[in-house]
């Protein structure tokens, strides 16, 4: 599949809402974990539309209020951009558009049952996007270990939680990616084996 100059603009448009912002404690561009579940996409047969969609799920969560005339016009932009497709599995992505936030756990608990629908699409670019997640995740928890913990706000036990309620979320939807799947599974095994050392 070639990719289009729509996906080019999706893009531009993900770096403009995102280009100053880093990943949770570091100094990792947040457009690297985006252009990565972008990647994770379409490396596991995503379509050109789940792949622009995977470059703006955060946009609405993380954006939208800044947005001229907040999250409703960040979605009335989207629809116009990218269309109806694209703005639907983004919404299927998002944890909230609410400020502030609703608690974590609150949260946490609506988006593993509103994964029990989600279309197949929304479930692609949202375990594309745990898995990036987690692996980073990962990585942090090699170099800085229990610190690690601090950065999140459902903490150790709470990401932890998470973790293992999507990958029953995830497993209980014939939908799932099995490939991407499995690298879930592995990377929350291989997270529990750094733990126990």
């Amino acid at each position: 599949m070639n990719l289009s100059q729509q996906f080019s603009q999706a893009l531009h448009f993900a770096n403009s809402m995102h280009g100053n912002q880093l990943r949770k404690g570091g100094q990792v561009p947040y457009m690297a974990h985006l252009l990565s579940v972008a990647a994770l996409v379409l490396e596991h047969g995503g379509s050109e539309n789940e792949a622009i969609a995977a470059l703006l799920h955060d946009v609405i969560e993380d954006r939208g209020r800044s947005w001229n005339k907040g999250p409703t016009g960040m979605r009335n932009e989207l629809r116009k951009r990218f269309g109806e497709e694209v703005l639907a599995i983004i919404e299927e992505c998002t944890d909230t558009d609410e400020y502030p936030k609703p608690p974590w756990r609150e949260r946490k608990e609506a988006y593993l049952v509103h994964l029990e629908q989600t279309s197949a699409s929304g479930l692609l670019v949202s375990l594309a996007d745990k898995v990036h997640n987690l692996r980073s995740i990962l990585a942090d928890y090699r170099i800085v270990g229990d610190e690690l913990w601090t950065r999140f706000k459902g903490g150790k036990e709470g990401t932890l939680w998470y973790y293992d309620a999507l990958l029953h979320a995830f497993n209980t939807r014939q939908e799932s990616q099995p490939e991407l799947l499995a690298e879930l599974e592995r990377a929350r095994l291989e997270l529990a084996k750094l733990m126990a050392v």
